[in-house]
């Protein structure tokens, strides 16, 4: 391949990751084409994306980039696999999919600059919660010890208040109140 193709490539792998700074990496080698399509096409609706990548022109092309740390796991037949909403649910979709299609390798993935390597890192990344469930859990242990404190509040008045209601009906029914 001459020069001027390489750079056209690199420049293409560029344009086409760019803002990507999340993504998985697997090999698709072997895979029947029947197999390849439905996965494609099941990641698709997803709006997860499959790109094919030269591995020597992608280390190129994701210099200085934040999937720049998965140069070390390029080797052999590479995919990048990016998109929906985050790369833990890239993650999950291609975990699930690994369990039909028997050839799919898992070779790694990338989030916040920290690598996950091989198959046991991809699974172990699945098992992550997403953005929106991380803030869901964040919040829910923000509010939990103000909402035992307003029970803990609470519960004497609301004894109290009790006590009042059952005296109140009493009266209202004219039987007499017994001393404590």
């Amino acid at each position: 391949m001459s020069k001027p193709v390489k750079n056209m490539l690199i420049r293409d792998y560029q344009a086409l990751l760019e803002g990507v700074e999340d993504a998985l990496l697997v090999s698709i080698r072997g895979i029947e084409a029947n197999d390849n399509n439905r996965m494609r096409q099941g990641l698709a609706e997803k709006q997860i994306k499959v790109t094919v990548i030269r591995n020597n022109l992608a280390k190129h092309a994701l210099k200085d980039s934040g999937l720049e740390s998965l140069e070390p796991l390029f080797s052999g037949p590479s995919a990048l696999a990016y998109g929906a909403e985050s790369v833990v649910d890239v993650a999950r979709e291609l975990v699930k999919w690994a369990k039909d299609v028997q050839k799919l390798e898992l070779k790694g993935a990338v989030l916040d600059g920290l690598v996950f390597e091989g198959d046991a890192g991809v699974r172990r990344l699945s098992n992550f919660p997403t953005r929106e469930e991380a803030i869901a859990q964040n919040v829910t242990l923000v509010l939990t010890p103000g909402q035992k404190l307003v029970g803990a509040a609470m519960g004497p008045g609301s004894a109290l208040s009790s006590c009042l209601k059952a005296i109140e009906e009493k009266l209202e029914q004219g039987e007499a109140i017994a001393k404590l």
